[in-house]
């Protein structure tokens, strides 16, 4: 099964563990990818951390597709919106603890569905 298939379902359960263990659990993001709806001052060299606990977020709904919720950033509220192909890892702020996941890259999505080229040598 694809690794894309998956990570929806491993961010839901690692979120649950953490919050049923009193652990805070955070989500590393890759701003690059399309979809991303982060406060753009707090990306550093590409990715944000954001904290996903229920304590820190409002209306958080972690979907196959994607992790929606409403946080205050500076005093103000701002939605917030990840694709779940832009999660690079959850882990617990207090032990490190968490998942990686893989980075899809736009090469082994081209090469989906293709045979390699194979070249015979003498």
């Amino acid at each position: 099964m694809a690794t894309a298939l998956v990570t929806p379902y491993l961010i839901r359960a690692y979120h649950q563990w953490m919050e049923d263990s009193k652990l805070t659990p955070h989500i590393l993001v890759d701003c690059s990818k399309a979809g991303v709806n982060v406060p753009e001052p707090y990306i550093q060299q590409g990715k944000i951390v954001l904290n996903i606990a229920s304590e820190a977020t409002s209306a958080l709904v972690i979907s196959n597709e994607s992790i929606s919720f409403i946080a205050r950033f500076d005093g103000k509220s701002q939605s917030i919106n990840v694709p779940t192909n832009a999660v690079l890892t959850i882990y617990s702020s207090e032990n490190g603890e968490g998942m990686f996941f893989e980075v899809e890259t736009q090469s082994s999505d081209q090469n989906n569905g293709q045979k390699p080229g194979l070249t015979l040598l003498d």
